[in-house]
């Protein structure tokens, strides 16, 4: 077998090893993957006529009107005895509509159309499989293609609801191009409204994304979309993966939602869940024709421990069809843009990172630990969207680091566009936890900015919905904490803890915005302004509360709130970037991170960043590298009064650079005022001979 994949060709590898030659001694772990990936593909052809029919087994599975209101009906329960289905359309008669079994354990049943030439089952009614195992047991079922599921008022269950309205949405707008820098504003529908409730994909139409619009982000990504039977989990307990969730409201309204976002010019990722699924029965994946596997590896490989959940057989033919035809049915149906796979990191290792600390030793990377199940499943998913989309944006989850996951499948790679800085907001959350301002080490700080993989792209954040759970709190409400309640109106003077806090979540925002990112930035909804608190779902443990399940958009309704200073600082910052594309540059020259200082200078995108992090020293006649000579501006102060700045910076200095070499560079210059812990400024080269060229600039925060 050794000699088979001695003989693998990778097309592009020699590219992977130009960029990090340390993967040649693990030449053969990259050609096995790749041979797999290329069997697959192979075999795909050879059975089903290519990826492109097998992918839409959307139409073929579940339930499918013909022309002629036919309805065919099909399953896969290969461990089943027999199949019926019941429902509102017959008087749900357990065995009146036998499904007739067909080989490689999948189920037929074929339902002519009524007298009057309409469908067996109508539109928005209810339905049921029924399975009859071999054990003698009558178990009542969701197909699991389900497109809609509801749960009716005091039940539990999630019931399965035929969804083919006679007048379906018809998308207007084509898809946007895909950004160059990509603003992700990390979302979910249910709080999306400051109202103690679970908010309408409607409110978030109408009400959220004109402000996502104003604030400059260019890409959502939407959570817990795809059904969840728990709330509190935030979406990742799938049991119903190719429907939209009915707590929102209807499958309509969401592709309006999209449909409304592309007419922005703002793209949308689906949060999709192909790590796991709920160990649900009734109303999810689990024990779909009474056996532990099916779907699943059988147990104890086919359960996570930690999660409580079911992880899928990613080797069978029939859980490829199943996940790569759900990858396939949101990008046709809905028209998403594209993918944040949750729990990469799970999926690629069997010990799904459990008490894996992860030191970057390339070994841990490799060998029997590797689940090259999930590499190979992933590497095609990569393979088809990207090769039916081009435009497609898929982003891992992943914590581990593993080398090549956001190379190209032709290099021996995943095939991702991104991956997440994961390591970024926990360092933000350690240091406001652990350290004194004083005791902040910019090297430290600048090191967990840049420690990325060089030529895989990267979205960085400085916190998401992860560091927003009940057991944590925002990084405003670390930094404010209680004074947010009482002491956030512009209308009285500004305590220590409110001066500190507004000017400090401006700074590490812009930090991470600008030297984290390779590409991207993410946000999640509420924390550009502040948002206090934390997210709680409602739940047992909090009497089914929803206070902290939802998000105060009404605080910037209220002009002397502070929180309206935050958007602003945000909006421009998005905007400044739009319009210098630094995330889209090449990575970042840090020319100073001084430890007595407490300053951090660099440049990237033709754009010089001064960030003052001292909490009780400004800097005055600071003098900081350049690349580029000239005359530069400020493009971007963080100490103007519309961000809940001190105003010290005149707008209108210009700054001259001298031929005079400082920090390996051969220019410098002397910024006169960089205040403590207060001043963010952007400044740009606007040298008379270079105004219409792509001119340097400078934001800094000193």
């Amino acid at each position: 077998m050794a000699d088979t994949w001695d003989n693998v060709t990778i097309p592009e590898f020699n590219s992977l090893l130009q960029m990090d030659p340390y993967l040649k001694q693990y030449e053969k772990d990259f050609r096995r993957r790749y041979g797999l990936f290329e069997k697959r593909l192979f075999l795909l052809e050879e059975a089903e006529g290519g990826f492109d029919q097998f992918t839409r087994s959307y139409r073929t599975f579940g339930v499918n009107r013909m022309a002629d209101n036919r309805l065919v009906l099909r399953e896969w329960a290969p461990a089943a005895e027999a199949l019926f289905l019941t429902g509102d359309f017959n008087g749900w008669d357990n065995f009146s509509h036998p499904y007739e079994k067909k080989e490689f354990g999948k189920w037929e049943l074929c339902l002519p159309p009524k007298h009057d030439k309409s469908p067996a089952i109508e539109h928005n009614t209810k339905l049921k499989v029924v399975v009859h195992t071999k054990k003698g047991e009558r178990l009542y079922r969701i197909s699991p293609w389900a497109k809609y599921a509801i749960q009716t008022e005091k039940q539990v269950i999630y019931d399965w609801v035929h969804w083919d309205p006679p007048q379906p949405y018809l998308h207007i707008h084509p898809r946007p191009k895909k950004p160059q820098s990509l603003r992700i504003y990390e979302s979910h529908v249910g709080i999306a409204s400051p109202d103690p409730k679970v908010a309408s994909y409607t409110n978030f139409t109408t009400n959220v994304l004109p402000r996502i619009k104003d604030l400059g982000y260019n890409c959502i990504q939407l959570m817990a979309v795809m059904e969840h039977a728990y709330y509190a989990s935030f979406g990742y307990q799938v049991t119903s993966f190719f429907a939209a969730s009915s707590r929102y409201g209807t499958p309509e309204e969401l592709k309006q939602l999209i449909d409304t976002a592309h007419s922005l010019d703002i793209v949308v990722l689906l949060d999709v869940v192909h790590s796991h699924a709920s160990q649900n029965t009734e109303d999810g994946l689990n024990s779909f024709d009474g056996s532990d596997s099916c779907f699943f590896h059988s147990p104890p490989r086919g359960e996570h421990a930690l999660w409580g959940s079911r992880l899928f057989n990613y080797s069978s033919w029939e859980v490829l069809r199943f996940l790569l035809s759900n990858l396939r049915w949101w990008m046709e149906e809905y028209r998403f843009d594209g993918f944040r796979f949750d729990g990469v990191t799970s999926m690629m290792y069997h010990h799904h990172g459990i008490g894996s600390m992860f030191s970057g030793d390339y070994s841990e990377y490799f060998g029997l630990q590797v689940d090259e199940d999930s590499l190979v499943y992933l590497m095609t998913a990569n393979h088809v969207l990207h090769t039916l989309y081009p435009d497609c944006i898929t982003i891992a989850e992943d914590v581990s680091g593993m080398p090549a996951v956001c190379r190209s499948v032709a290099e021996g790679g995943l095939g991702f566009d991104y991956r997440l800085a994961m390591a970024i907001p926990d360092k933000w959350i350690q240091i406001l936890k652990e350290l004194a301002d004083e005791a902040w080490d910019m090297g430290n700080i600048v090191y967990t900015l840049t420690n990325r993989r060089y030529g895989e792209n990267c979205i960085a954040y400085a916190e998401s919905h992860d560091q927003f759970v009940v057991g944590d709190k925002s990084l405003a409400f670390w930094l404010m904490d209680k004074e947010m309640y009482t002491n956030m109106s512009s209308l009285i003077p500004m305590t220590p803890v409110i001066d500190r806090g507004i000017q400090l979540h401006k700074m590490i925002r812009l930090l991470t915005h600008a030297l984290g990112g390779e590409e991207g930035y993410l946000n999640f909804m509420g924390n550009e302004f502040g948002h206090p608190e934390w997210l709680d779902f409602p739940r047992k443990g909090n009497n089914e509360s929803y206070h902290y399940a939802r998000r105060q958009y009404n605080l910037l309704d209220t002009d002397h709130l502070r929180y309206r200073q935050l958007y602003d600082f945000d909006r421009d910052m998005n905007r400044t970037e739009d319009k210098y594309g630094w995330l889209a540059a090449p990575p970042a020259f840090v020319s100073a991170k001084h430890e007595g200082d407490k300053v951090i200078v660099f440049e990237r995108g033709n754009v010089l960043f001064l960030l003052n992090f001292h909490p009780t020293r400004s800097q005055t006649n600071y003098r900081v590298a350049v690349a580029s000579p000239g005359k530069y501006t400020i493009k971007l102060d963080s100490d103007e009064v519309q961000y809940g700045g001190h105003g010290r910076l005149d707008h209108n200095t210009e700054f001259f650079t001298e031929p005079q070499p400082f920090n390996e560079r051969d220019n410098s210059m002397l910024v006169r005022n960089i205040s403590e812990r207060e001043n963010s400024m952007l400044l740009r080269n606007t040298s008379e001979r270079e105004r219409d060229a792509s001119l340097p600039a400078l934001v800094s925060q000193l």
